[in-house]
């Protein structure tokens, strides 16, 4: 689609049901604050939903050996709702969480409206299987769920599982390696989905792997891609205001770079951001950060 301003809608999905309760809730009252909706100069109401988070519990539900999942189900349910009235509207959705489980509800409404990529960049694979997750949260396997694999009851909402095919992802980022070594994650090298890790982006430079998620892209068929920012794949220095920290990462200027590029495309469908917590962020600095860059990332002006 082709992106003006005006066509962004905001819409506040603050969900921590496959976190923790510890402040990721904040992010968009965060970036609001700091400035985001003058930023991205859309003329559209931000949309806030009700969220679940009254119904959090630290305990693995049996059938499915995660936290919340009934609850992630409802609220992911609700925004799937949201999500498609935005597209609807020829809008494009600008979801701002909570947790990556909000991943969930918009990537079913995509597979309700048709076929559509995902573009994850995410310092995580997010790839775990439930028995393997030492937590039990969702946020440690959302990526596992959308493309089919986890339990039914978040996997194949409305009969859709799965929501994005495997062929028709793109993760950005990933450099946590070692963990997923050591508590045997299930391996996303192993699968059709296309990986460019941080190793390899340090090593090729952001111009040269943006060329080729471009050339990946273009050569998919899908109606068009959605984009999910989890803050965490910008590097610690800047970035430490999220719960599973990691060493190292992307810079602003690399991922401004990217989403601007994709957003050239006029195939991308929305965005989502996640992850950053506010109440690690003593100074604002980072929410300042973040809410700058995402608007050099959209100046179309500039584009």
């Amino acid at each position: 689609m082709e992106l003006i301003n005006e066509d962004i809608q905001i819409i506040s999905a603050p969900s921590i049901l496959g976190l923790k309760p510890t402040g990721v809730e904040a992010l968009g009252d965060s970036l609001l604050a700091s400035g985001l909706y003058e930023t991205l100069k859309t003329q559209n109401t931000v949309i806030r939903l009700e969220t679940l988070n009254t119904q959090y519990s630290e305990k693995r539900e049996p059938r499915s050996n995660l936290l919340n999942a009934l609850a992630i189900k409802n609220f992911s349910m609700s925004l799937d709702e949201v999500v498609v009235n935005s597209i609807d509207k020829n809008n494009f959705p600008f979801v701002l969480g909570g947790d990556c489980s909000i991943l969930i509800g918009i990537t079913s409404a995509l597979k309700a409206k048709g076929n559509y990529g995902l573009i994850f960049l995410d310092a995580h694979a997010d790839f775990y299987e439930p028995e393997k997750s030492i937590t039990g949260e969702v946020a440690d396997m959302d990526l596992a769920i959308v493309t089919g694999r986890g339990p039914g009851i978040l996997t194949n909402i409305h009969n859709l599982q799965p929501y994005i095919k495997d062929e028709n992802v793109v993760h950005v980022g990933q450099r946590d390696w070692e963990e997923t070594r050591k508590y045997g994650s299930q391996d996303i090298r192993e699968t059709p989905i296309k990986c460019f890790s941080l190793a390899e982006i340090k090593r090729k430079g952001i111009n040269t792997t943006t060329e080729e998620i471009l050339q990946h892209i273009n050569k998919a068929e899908v109606e068009g891609f959605w984009i999910h920012f989890d803050t965490d794949v910008l590097s610690d220095e800047i970035n430490p205001a999220v719960d599973y920290r990691l060493p190292d990462g992307l810079r602003f200027e690399q991922v401004e770079y990217l989403i601007r590029s994709l957003l050239k495309t006029e195939r991308m469908i929305g965005i989502s951001v996640t992850i950053f917590n506010p109440r690690l962020d003593k100074t604002g600095n980072v929410s300042k950060n973040i809410t700058e860059s995402l608007g050099k990332a959209f100046n179309l002006e500039t584009r």
